[in-house]
């Protein structure tokens, strides 16, 4: 359904389409990360309001860049920026929707499901100290299933990465050696691997390569017919991506008591939680040069809070609470212009 979009966001292509004379027009860049659900929101709001959006999905690091070089309306990041870093850069945060980056390989005759990992069992072959799939190690936690004697291929992100940052941060918490030789990011040192820019970039990589293994969110996994593992969490159950099962890890995310709305959700308690869980967000300037292209940048977000759930969860994101979006309308208000006056009321 989405697959258009995707190749019209990888290519940087604007999501402009129609619209009047007195049609807004604003743009944003980042996170590949949450690309299938800002395209199908911009479609959606395009079609009621006439308003349009040109994102570009540049991943997280990019994102980050532009907005800090003013180049862009607003920034998109699966990496949360900390109190301070806001502070410094004069941004306000908010988060949109919650997602799940998911370990995706290709071995014949292996179904989604059927291959079990741990944490540190990833962190290993991605260290890249397990070098077949038939492994003994790999083995030990897939009994019963027959792995084909083939080389493992790593495949990584390229580019820098707010998914690279979840992933990355997870096996830290997960693998004392990949905490100190790799270490967490959105672009670490690959011990080994091949990389590919994007979500998009990923996927295809593994797609086309048998014996690879790769971490893409679960959206992208879902429109390119990949295979997923299994990942045990922090209950020690195996469990699958889903939407209900980022819904178990964000059951208990204290989000009122998150400083500039910075929260993690990886290794979250909970028997069903997946364990890479993570929000994706939106850094725009406190001080807006116009007043007009920052209202229309918080005016889309509000609709996609108050009329964007369905295409959310169809797309396998995980809508914010209301109570959440209460909380970031009211942040809101430090977003002024340049009079000094909320841009968006």
């Amino acid at each position: 359904m989405f697959k258009r979009y995707l190749t019209a966001l990888a290519a940087a292509v604007t999501l402009a389409g129609f619209g009047g004379a007195q049609a807004a027009d604003v743009s944003g860049a980042g996170a590949t990360f949450p690309a299938p659900v800002y395209a199908k929101w911009a479609e959606l709001y395009r079609a009621q309001t006439g308003n349009r959006l040109n994102y570009q999905a540049i991943g997280s690091g990019g994102g980050i860049r532009q907005i800090t070089a003013g180049t862009v309306d607003f920034g998109a990041t699966d990496k949360p920026l900390k109190p301070d870093d806001l502070a410094t850069g004069g941004f306000s945060m908010f988060p949109t929707v919650i997602g799940g980056v998911v370990p995706v390989i290709n071995l014949p005759g292996i179904k989604s499901g059927q291959v079990k990992l741990t944490g540190a069992l990833t962190a290993d072959i991605f260290r890249g100290v397990l070098k077949r799939w038939n492994d003994p190690l790999i083995a030990r936690y897939n009994p019963g299933l027959t792995l084909p004697n083939l080389p493992i291929t790593v495949v990584h992100r390229s580019d820098g990465s707010g998914t690279t940052f979840l992933f990355t941060t997870y096996l830290s918490m997960k693998a004392p050696r990949w905490a100190s030789e790799v270490g967490a990011n959105d672009a670490v040192k690959w011990p080994t691997g091949l990389g590919g820019k994007g979500n998009d970039g990923v996927a295809a990589f593994v797609k086309q390569t048998p014996g690879a293994i790769g971490y893409v969110e679960y959206a992208f996994a879902k429109q390119n017919n990949l295979t997923y593992t299994l990942l045990q969490n922090k209950a020690g159950k195996y469990v699958a991506p889903s939407a209900a099962n980022f819904s178990a890890a964000a059951a208990n995310a204290k989000w009122s008591a998150a400083p500039g709305f910075y929260l993690l959700l990886l290794e979250q308690p909970g028997a069903e939680a997946w364990p890479m869980t993570g929000a994706t967000f939106i850094l725009v300037k406190n001080r807006q040069e116009s007043a007009a292209n920052g209202r229309e940048v918080l005016a889309f977000f509000d609709w996609a809070y108050k009329n964007g759930d369905a295409a959310a969860l169809q797309l396998d994101y995980l809508p914010m609470p209301a109570a959440v979006k209460e909380l970031v309308r009211k942040s809101w208000g430090k977003v002024v212009g340049p009079d000094g006056k909320p841009v968006y009321r």
